[in-house]
């Protein structure tokens, strides 16, 4: 199920369901969209596009209280559920069949613990894109390995032998898989990938059946290299680089209408013309 077909505006039509409100290639949100695909229900929930690179609208921050991140749910009742972890154990209560998380409690408990590490990992990850300092790769690079050291290590204590965590792809995986399709940006910009080394191979193992899942193949590795360039050179959630009239994850033109960026992050800075944004 591709992401596009699960984002549809909210009309009168489906006010018994509820709405997602996201931003387009947003990690977070695409946790939901995996989770829905494992569920079949991607009908069931109504996503509703909101525009980075603008100012949030007034009625959206109503129904926040004023916070701006997102994913934020919608119940049909009118009650708004923020954090994408709580939204995906919501729709995991909502749609219990099939289970997507661990039913038995030493399984969840396993199952929260290898959860708990995606924090660090993901922000780790981010930091590195957005590192402007080039005396500092190597230092961001050794930190990305010894996390991903980490989940190799739990992977080998509570499964061994196996591909996902479990038997089949779950919980975890729904969480994890959207900053692995991510980190093509740390490919892509830093030149980081996992050494073909005893120590990552399991990490590896599970990294790339989570790459290879028809549940994730909400994006592509040329539309993050391209809507993230803009991290890539220091700059987040839609924020303007000097010198540049549009945010790299504009609407207008699509991603898939513009060139590659160029793979130097360092000593150049591409232009809206380069970026084919003009």
């Amino acid at each position: 199920m591709s992401s596009e077909t699960l984002r549809r505006p909210v009309d009168e039509g489906v006010r018994d369901t509820p709405t997602v409100y996201h931003i387009p290639v947003c990690p977070f949100s695409q946790r939901l969209e995996i989770l829905l695909d494992l569920k079949g229900l991607g009908d069931r929930v109504a996503f509703h596009v909101v525009d980075i690179t603008r100012p949030r609208a007034e009625w959206l921050l109503e129904k926040t209280r004023g916070t701006t991140a997102l994913p934020v749910l919608e119940t049909p009742g009118g009650g708004i559920i923020k954090e994408s972890m709580v939204i995906l154990r919501y729709l995991e209560d909502v749609f219990p069949e099939p289970p997507v998380a661990q039913r038995n409690p030493y399984g969840r408990a396993v199952e929260n613990m290898l959860i708990t590490q995606e924090g660090d990992f993901g922000m780790w990850g981010y930091r590195y894109v957005m590192n402007p300092d080039p005396a500092r790769r190597d230092e961001f690079r050794q930190g990305m390995l010894d996390r991903y050291a980490r989940i190799d290590d739990f992977l080998m204590q509570h499964s061994p032998s196996g591909t996902f965590l479990f038997e089949d792809f779950g919980l975890a995986e729904t969480v994890f898989t959207p900053f692995f399709m991510r980190f093509w940006f740390l490919e892509y910009y830093e030149d980081f990938d996992l050494p073909q080394d005893d120590r990552y191979a399991r990490v590896r193992e599970w990294r790339d059946a989570c790459l290879a899942h028809p549940a994730a193949g909400q994006v592509t590795r040329e539309q993050i290299v391209k809507l993230y360039y803009d991290y890539a050179r220091g700059a987040g959630n839609g924020a303007l680089l000097p010198g540049r009239a549009s945010s790299s994850f504009t609407f207008d033109p699509h991603w898939s209408a513009r060139p590659w960026p160029p793979r130097d992050k360092y000593e150049h800075a591409a232009t809206d013309e380069e970026l084919g944004l003009a």
